[in-house]
Formats: structure tokens, C-alpha cells, sequence
């Protein structure tokens, strides 16, 4: 009997160092939840608790507590009866390592736990590009590093499947021509312009054969023009025809897209072509064009970074990100043209010649969307309608987010 009284007292202190432990370990981790209140909703998520479960830890602890202490003192009120017997004692290294071993567990599907949640809690930007584009740009410039954020990058052989896409919602980031961008808005897709860039409108450009007997663009009336429907190409065909005083039906309109209608001038089965760099280059120095007309004083010659409604609203700062990014890669290419187009080169395929040209002649650079731009783009926008390519008047100003380009704005 004596022996079995001087185990229980042995065991009693154990408890109370265990209790210790217990109360210890709790109370600093309801310290530190309470300091960190991201982690531990990230942690009650993974774990499947609510934050509440965290911030209310104190008084779990003070019930463990209350029912470990009474066994624990009738266990020491008995070992005061009661002397020490040398011989028998508790197994207090196993003990030890039972509770290491508990401890690392612990530790481990934690940690396990918050990686997951932090995982899962990782935004994704869904961006829409064409070869040679955004995504080649931020990583020659080296900017596409250490994002904060995850981007799935999708590439489109134009612009129109991109806005496509982002109607529908499989893209948050698309880039696109202006034109392009206000015919998708007002057909009622969920999109803004938050940023973009501006080239030299004489990179907009109307072609010919070097052999044909077109020479300006008086000369288009009766002629077989191609272009993008609803986008640069249709526009700058009208707008140079009008400039010219020709009526809009004075010439054919061919909606085609850039290859096709590559493909058609070189075999003759169009009159002209309405395009855009580096298509403009290539087709002076490679495939014998010449130029009869350009966008000079016609187009803002705008390229706008368009982001959902969606995206905009759920994963802001991500796609404050990018469009500052973005506007920094612009920047660093207007200062190293060769390397960007040898890069570029490298990527696509396209000539390095033709690239450096229609860089240089592009100089593309970032744009605040700020009033002034509003107004040159609500004049191309009413013109665009009067042509018809527009399905009705917009307020551009409606069509913008200015918010994203606005701290820009503020530096100037």
C-alpha cells in the first residue's frame, strides 16, 4: 500500500509539470492569434474552425484548468500521508518522449495546415496575351520575378478572342486596342480600361503593292480594302476615306484579320490593307508594301490594359500590380529598343529588323488615363459611331477606371 500512495504522489507532480505545460503552450498561442488576426483566420480556415475559435481560447484553457487541478491536489493531499520509496519510480523518460513525439505531430500537421491555407489564399490573375507581348516584355525587362501573386497566362493569336474571353469571364487582364475595347463594352460586357499605352499614330498605316497604280488615298475610291471589323483597320479605312471626301461605300470593305489579309494583298485579291506595327514593318521590308495612308491626326492610336468587373473588385491589388509592372517594362524598353527587339526576335521568330523598326517607330509609352485621354478617345468613340462600327453613343468616361493610373498621375 505504501508504495502504490508514493507513486501517486510521484504521478501528481508529474501532472502539475505536464499542467504547466499545458497552460503555458496555450496562453502563448492565444497571444499570438490575437496579434496576428490574418493568420488566424487563414489557420481557423484550414483547420476548419472559425476565428472565434481562437479569440475565445483563453477560456478553454481556464476550463482544462480547472478539471486537471482538483485530481492533481487530492493526489498531493494523499502523498502527503505518504513517504518516498526509492525503488519504484514512473517511467519519466518515456513520458518525455511521448510528449516530444506529440509535440512534433502537432507541430507538423500544423505547419502543414498553414501552408495549405496560405496556398489556397494566393491570388491568381488569369491574363490574356499575344506572341512577343506582355508576358515577353515583363520578363525581359525583369520584372516578372518575385510576384506577389500567381499568373496564368493565356496567349490569343489577336485581340478579339482575348475581349471574348473576358466577356465570358475566363480572363481577369486582357490588352487591346481601343476601338476594339469600346465595341466589346457596348455590346454589355463587364469590363474597364485602367491603363494602357500610346504609339505614334502613323504606325496605324494603310498598304498597297509597291506595284499598284494607288498612290494616296484619293485613289481608294472603287478599291477593295481589308481590315479588322470594329477595330483599327475598319476605322482608319472610313476615317482616311472621309479625310479624303470620299462617302464611306465609296470603297469595299473586306473585314479581315492580319493574316489573312497579309495573304490577300500579297496575291492581289486586295486593293489595300489597314493594320498596325510590327505588321506595317514587316510588310515594307519583306514583302515589297508600300504606305498611301496613316492614322496621323485620325486615332489616338491607344492600347488599353482592360480588366472584368470581376477582377477589378475581387483581386484589386494584384491588378494594380501588374499595370504598374507593365508601365516600368514600357519604360525600360523605350531605353533599350535592340535588346527588346533581339529578345523579342528570339520568342516570335519575326525578324530582328523588323521588330527594331516598328519599336522605333512605334516609341510606345505608358498613359495615365486622366481627362485628357477621355476626351481624344470620346472623339474617336463619336466617330466610330457616326461610321457605324460603334452600335451606339458611349460615355467613355463610364468605360474607365482611373483609379489604377492615378498615383501615376500624382508623380508627374
Amino acid at each position: 500500500m505504501k508504495w502504490f500512495l508514493r507513486f501517486n504522489k510521484a504521478q501528481a507532480a508529474s501532472n502539475r509539470c505536464d499542467l504547466a505545460d499545458v497552460r503555458m503552450n496555450r496562453r502563448r498561442a492565444a497571444d499570438t492569434f490575437h496579434r496576428q488576426p490574418r493568420r488566424e483566420t487563414i489557420i481557423a480556415g484550414a483547420l476548419g474552425y472559425s476565428v472565434s475559435h481562437f479569440i475565445d481560447c483563453e477560456q478553454p484553457v481556464r476550463r482544462l484548468d480547472a478539471s486537471l487541478i482538483a485530481p492533481c491536489n487530492a493526489a498531493d493531499q494523499t502523498g502527503k500521508t505518504a513517504s518516498m520509496n526509492p525503488g519504484i519510480r514512473p517511467d519519466s523518460k518515456s513520458r518525455t518522449r511521448l510528449r516530444g513525439i506529440g509535440a512534433a505531430l502537432f507541430g507538423a500537421a500544423l505547419g502543414f495546415a498553414m501552408t495549405a491555407a496560405l496556398a489556397a489564399d494566393t491570388v491568381t490573375l488569369r491574363v490574356g496575351d499575344q506572341k512577343g507581348g506582355n508576358r515577353s516584355l515583363l520578363e525581359i525587362a525583369g520584372l516578372a520575378k518575385d510576384l506577389p501573386y500567381k499568373i496564368e497566362w493565356s496567349e490569343f493569336p489577336a485581340a478579339a478572342p482575348i475581349l471574348e474571353a473576358l466577356n465570358a469571364g475566363a480572363l481577369d487582364v486582357g490588352y487591346t486596342g481601343d476601338l476594339a475595347f469600346l465595341t466589346v463594352y457596348a455590346a454589355g460586357a463587364p469590363i474597364k480600361a485602367i491603363g494602357g499605352t500610346r504609339s505614334d499614330a502613323r504606325t496605324q498605316a494603310i498598304l498597297v503593292r509597291r506595284d499598284s497604280p494607288i498612290r494616296t488615298a484619293a485613289d481608294l475610291k472603287g478599291k477593295r480594302l481589308a481590315g479588322t471589323r470594329g477595330g483599327w483597320g475598319q476605322f482608319l479605312i472610313d476615317a482616311t476615306l472621309e479625310k479624303a471626301g470620299h462617302k464611306l461605300d465609296d470603297a469595299t470593305f473586306a473585314p479581315l484579320g492580319p493574316v489573312d489579309a497579309k495573304i490577300a494583298l500579297v496575291a492581289g485579291s486586295i486593293d489595300g490593307w489597314a493594320v498596325w506595327e510590327p505588321y506595317v514593318s514587316y510588310a515594307t521590308l519583306k514583302d515589297d508594301a508600300r504606305v498611301v495612308a496613316d492614322g496621323e491626326g485620325l486615332t489616338p492610336t491607344i492600347t488599353f490594359i482592360v480588366a472584368s468587373d470581376q477582377a477589378i473588385a475581387t483581386k484589386r491589388a494584384a491588378v494594380q500590380d501588374l499595370v504598374q509592372r507593365l508601365n516600368k517594362a514600357r519604360l525600360w524598353s523605350l531605353d533599350h529598343l535592340n535588346e527588346y527587339a533581339r529578345s523579342t526576335a528570339e520568342l516570335t521568330k519575326l525578324p530582328e529588323d523588323v521588330l527594331l523598326a516598328a519599336y522605333t517607330a512605334q516609341r510606345t509609352s505608358p498613359i495615365v488615363i486622366d481627362t485628357g485621354i477621355v476626351k481624344e478617345v470620346q472623339e474617336a468613340s463619336d466617330r466610330a459611331t457616326r461610321f457605324g462600327i460603334l452600335s451606339k453613343t458611349l460615355d467613355v468616361g463610364s468605360t474607365v477606371d482611373r483609379s489604377f493610373t492615378a498615383a501615376a498621375a500624382g508623380s508627374n
